[in-house]
């Protein structure tokens, strides 16, 4: 049986966050959440470095990214991790405010999995969370292997 996956989330903004999470566990994805404010963080969370140092990754991992963000923006937060043997197979989706369909093709490019627009109105952002809530009860990811 597959393992439950957990969400790395790195997302600057504290309310898009907290609606995020929110609504996620509003569309019965009960899974735990791991957040982080920026792309550094997201690394140094999978690495097990710096303020994570110590702790295991999670064996079946998803990342949620957020292109902008301090210190290391979401576009170089999954450059580092495709560049990685050891994160490379952890899927990402990138969920952010730009709809540049240059940012989109570099994102993919680059190998990012899904990549959504978070819309500017506020229902319409509650319901692409709640669609990607639904989605990420289904969706299996490869375990990260044992000696990670």
């Amino acid at each position: 049986m597959a393992e439950p996956v957990e969400i790395l989330l790195a997302e600057d903004d504290e309310g898009h966050a907290a609606l995020i999470e929110r609504n996620l566990v509003r569309a019965g994805f009960l899974n735990k959440v791991h957040r982080v404010t920026n792309g550094l963080e997201a690394l140094h969370f999978l690495r097990g470095e710096g303020a994570f140092s110590g702790n295991s990754r999670p064996r079946s991992l998803l990342a949620i990214l957020d292109i902008n963000m301090p210190r290391m923006d979401g576009f170089e937060c999954l450059k580092a991790m495709k560049s990685d043997p050891t994160l490379s197979r952890i899927p990402v989706i990138i969920l952010t405010t730009t709809d540049d369909p240059r940012e989109i093709e570099k994102c993919y490019q680059e190998g990012c999995n899904v990549y959504i627009s978070k819309p500017v109105a506020y229902d319409s952002f509650i319901e692409a969370v709640r669609r990607l809530g639904l989605f990420l009860e289904v969706v299996q990811v490869p375990p990260a292997p044992q000696n990670v």
